[in-house]
């Protein structure tokens, strides 16, 4: 008998000991959400109304972490997935609050890829174009089924020099790792892989220059050397 009295002692002793633990940790919890250093507010800005709320909404899960704690990485994560932003800057506001300024990425061109139509951003990513909306300005065509960070580095080089990138229709990408473009006017100016922005340059002189009007094919891949033809090839 006594030793089943003691048993159930063991028990009961084990019993109060579960439900103390239980409610510290549930007390501490609550603490944890409400304490002043967790974060109860993620402010974004910079595009949008609609597509700010999708951001916001995206970081959900990084409420009532401390905000002492969470750091860019943890939102990088998160931000990488969403192809409109650029980039970002983090600034917090003590005790409880996060600000993201988002630099959303510029619609540079449009792409296909399996007959659906994409913008390609200034981040080297393709943006549906159905996320995309009351836009109106005239974009280049890319026939290219990736690269498109190489694109994007032609669109710098093509800013720094003297020809107009408004004046384009048309760029192709080729695997050898070289493109081409079309004007607006009809003429195909194909580029090398090496020194472009010298041959940009001799584009630009070339397309107002009136010994080269009827031509419709302007070759510069070979250094020091201009091929001018009038046949024009379909791609």
């Amino acid at each position: 008998m006594l030793l089943l009295t003691d048993r159930k002692g063991k028990l009961f002793f084990y019993l109060i000991l579960f439900i103390l633990l239980s409610t510290q940790i549930t007390k501490n919890q609550n603490i944890i959400k409400h304490s002043t250093t967790t974060v109860n507010y993620i402010e974004v800005i910079g595009m949008s109304y609609e597509n700010n709320l999708k951001v916001s909404e995206s970081l959900n899960s990084l409420l009532f972490q401390n905000i002492f704690f969470i750091n860019k990485s943890d939102f990088h994560n998160i931000l990488k997935e969403n192809n409109l932003i650029e980039s970002f800057y983090i600034k917090k506001f003590y005790p409880n609050e996060v600000k993201i300024n988002i630099k959303q990425a510029n619609l540079l061109a449009i792409t296909s890829q399996n007959s659906k139509k994409f913008y390609i951003g200034s981040n080297g990513k393709l943006i549906s174009i159905d996320k995309i909306k009351n836009f109106n300005k005239k974009l280049p065509f890319v026939f290219s089924k990736s690269n498109y960070n190489e694109f994007v580095k032609l669109k710098k080089i093509i800013d720094k020099s003297k020809f107009q990138f408004k004046e384009i229709e048309s760029f192709y990408y080729f695997p050898s790792s070289r493109w081409d473009f079309k004007t607006n006017e009809g003429m195909l100016i194909k580029l090398p892989k090496k020194k472009i922005l010298e041959s940009l340059q001799f584009a630009d002189l070339i397309k107002t220059n009136v010994q080269f009007k009827n031509n419709k094919i302007i070759d510069l891949r070979i250094s020091d050397r201009i091929i001018a033809t009038n046949e024009w090839k379909k791609f």
